[in-house]
């Protein structure tokens, strides 16, 4: 099981925010980036959202970075551990641009960026950006179908309704081979679909942890997935955020619980198809406290995951 270290103050989301949080400086989170970087951790992980409506700030806070700058910054400023997304709304970016973004990062820090890929869900926030709402099904599989092309393909040519590209080049190309790792965020038919054809990874976040097994078999059904490796992610407190951004209660996604209780709950999580997961932290005073208990997972509960 692979963890993922959350970044204090990459959102200001009221369901999971904890009241010193907005405090947190962009210094702060480097040195925080570097700790888990030393101690072990896997991944970290940048929402995205471009801009939020004002009837949404409520809920989800004003504050997300752009997810490719952030995770670019954060690649420099560490050595080993890998940076995602969770998740870059595909459908606000001219994807040539991006992928040449996501490929100058991944060539400079060797090989270390991934990206989760998702189609959004704040219709104000595409009206913001000029981008039609009802499209951005369509307007995803066509960018990534033209991002991959762009970082596979020695002579990068593509015609398709929102992108069309030929007789160019496109380099640095990414590290990895084929491309750099891209998951899908979302939990609708059409996001596993899209999975089963792009994806190394899958990040669901409304679908119950009961039902990851069934949806792991549906991406793996699919006529576009071809047997490749295949992860998934489900963080531990995933379920206290509903729909929208609303605050759920859930039992099992309750931080501050004993070492022995998330070990048993990764374990069990491993066995319905889980490889990556997070573990919340109980109530803290601060980022010494936060980083306390970041190092205990590390120490305490990583050495006993399957």
């Amino acid at each position: 099981m692979k963890l993922v270290f959350n970044l204090p103050h990459v959102l200001e989301l009221k369901a999971i925010m904890q009241p010193w949080e907005p405090e947190v400086t962009g210094a702060d989170q480097t040195r925080m980036a570097r700790c888990a970087d030393e101690w072990g951790y896997d991944m970290i992980a940048v929402p995205e959202h471009i801009v939020i409506p004002a009837e949404h700030v409520e809920l989800s806070g004003p504050h997300y970075f752009q997810s490719t700058i952030a995770q670019a910054y954060l690649a420099g400023a560490t050595q080993r551990i890998m940076l995602n997304s969770c998740v870059t709304v595909l459908p606000l970016h001219q994807p040539i641009v991006l992928a040449k973004a996501l490929a100058t990062a991944d060539w400079l820090s060797g090989g270390r960026m991934m990206v989760t890929f998702g189609v959004g869900w704040l219709q104000r926030e595409f009206e913001a950006l000029g981008v039609p709402f009802g499209e951005r099904g369509r307007i995803a599989d066509e960018y990534l179908a033209a991002i991959v092309e762009l970082w596979t393909s020695d002579s990068p040519a593509f015609s398709g309704r929102y992108v069309s590209f030929s007789d160019i080049a496109f380099e640095p190309k990414p590290v990895r081979k084929p491309h750099l790792p891209i998951w899908i965020g979302g939990d609708a038919d059409a996001a596993l679909r899209r999975a089963a054809r792009f994806g190394s990874g899958w990040w669901g976040f409304l679908t119950p942890p009961e039902q990851i097994a069934e949806r792991v078999d549906f991406i793996k059904s699919q006529p576009g997935y071809d047997g490749r490796p295949f992860d998934v992610m489900h963080g531990l407190g995933s379920r206290r955020v509903g729909e929208g951004h609303v605050k759920r209660r859930d039992p099992d996604a309750r931080p501050g619980r004993s070492a022995q209780e998330i070990v048993d709950r990764l374990n069990w999580l491993g066995e319905q198809g889980v490889t990556v997961s997070s573990v919340p932290p109980p109530k803290v005073r601060g980022i010494e406290e936060y980083l306390d208990h970041a190092q205990w997972v590390i120490e305490e509960i990583k050495p006993q995951l399957a």
